[in-house]
């Protein structure tokens, strides 16, 4: 396949024309309808050289002899990386409805994500979906121990989402041989609560692991593999909760009917992966974290760069949403691979910059 850069100026007006065309119409593209419709400035004859020239460099293809051209994935590669910039246009319009129609005070976040989907999928005309904000390795904020008998001990965090965790735990024998010593064991109770609190505050869960038990006295040793278990399980639960992914989407209806999703297999294949598959697509909605080399943070999959096999006739445009310089969520629109890419880039990337104002106000 070429590489952009040995294409000549007139191949690319040509591809871009073709892609802008197939695009428009949904049908295979002639060179006669390139010079109506594009100011390409040249003959039928010098287009269909090009388009021959593209064809034969894997850019373009026909789907039967006696048809024009469509462009492949190559073809639609090569458009996204070097041929177009996002339409700023549809950044203002998305931004502008966003905010006209969207309150981050006193909004809910189902209702500000599924308005903000709603939105976005409205502009672009093909599937949006949106990630509910995904828990981040949360830190230890408080850690105390509560002595609830001389049998019981209660382990309460709270973590820097405010998110509360605690868990009661049985203590080892040593510790009840004598109910009576219940002053003492609270007093061990609050050593204990102080040195946890030292060594584990502003801390991840998983430090729990990297305690040295051998700074306190020995008598408190004996509460080092009760306490590590409670708090390793602690870690797993709140790992767990962050795990479960879920998604807004809106315009379903819109972009299947397009005509590239007339087969009722192929429908059906897409609407199944989207309400029960959810999982798979978290890898390729959410890795959008590094700039390309254009410096948009934003990842397009098209066709068969997919690899989940009820997509490989689609494209996949994808942005994170950020608090702070974290990315906790994305935004992506689906659509078929003869997709209005520039307006895709623009509408999405502007989505998600709106997203991660509104989380970096604090809702």
């Amino acid at each position: 396949m070429l590489d952009p850069l040995t294409l000549n100026s007139r191949q690319q007006q040509v591809l871009w024309a073709t892609v802008r065309q197939y695009v428009s119409t949904a049908e295979p593209v002639g060179s006669k309808a390139l010079v109506q419709e594009y100011d390409l400035r040249v003959s039928p004859a010098t287009v269909r050289h090009a388009m021959g020239v593209l064809e034969k460099a894997g850019l373009l293809f026909q789907p039967h002899t006696s048809a024009g051209r469509i462009p492949s994935d190559h073809g639609y590669r090569l458009y996204v990386d070097n041929l177009i910039h996002p339409a700023q246009g549809v950044a203002q319009k998305v931004d502008t409805q966003l905010s006209a129609a969207l309150k981050w005070d006193g909004w809910s976040l189902e209702a500000l994500l599924k308005g903000a989907a709603q939105i976005l999928s409205a502009v672009s005309g093909y599937l949006t979906l949106i990630t509910v904000p995904q828990k981040r390795e949360t830190t230890i904020r408080h850690v105390q121990l509560v002595l609830l008998s001389p049998t019981q001990l209660l382990v309460s965090l709270v973590l820097d989402s405010l998110e509360t965790q605690s868990m009661v735990i049985q203590l080892p024998p040593a510790t009840a041989d004598d109910p009576h010593q219940l002053e003492a064991l609270e007093r061990e109770a609050n050593i204990l609560s102080n040195f946890l609190a030292a060594h584990l505050v502003g801390h991840p869960l998983h430090k729990m692991a990297d305690l040295n038990w051998g700074e306190l006295n020995r008598e408190f040793q004996r509460y080092g593999d009760t306490l590590t278990e409670a708090m390793t399980l602690l870690a797993q639960r709140n790992q767990t909760a962050s795990e479960t992914t879920q998604f807004v989407m809106s315009g379903l209806g819109e972009v299947l009917r397009q005509p590239e999703f007339s087969e009722a297999q192929q429908v059906q294949a897409i609407v199944q992966l989207l309400e029960e598959e959810q999982a798979q697509l978290w890898p390729l909605v959410f890795e959008t974290d590094v700039e390309d080399d254009s410096g948009r943070r934003v990842r397009v999959l098209i066709g068969s760069e997919n690899p989940l096999e009820p997509m490989q006739g689609c494209a996949l445009v994808s942005s994170t949403y950020c608090r702070d310089t974290l990315p906790i969520g994305s935004v992506s629109v689906l659509g078929p691979t003869r997709m209005m890419y520039e307006n895709a880039i623009a509408a999405v990337e502007a989505a998600a910059s709106y997203l991660t104002d509104a989380f970096n106000a604090g809702i």
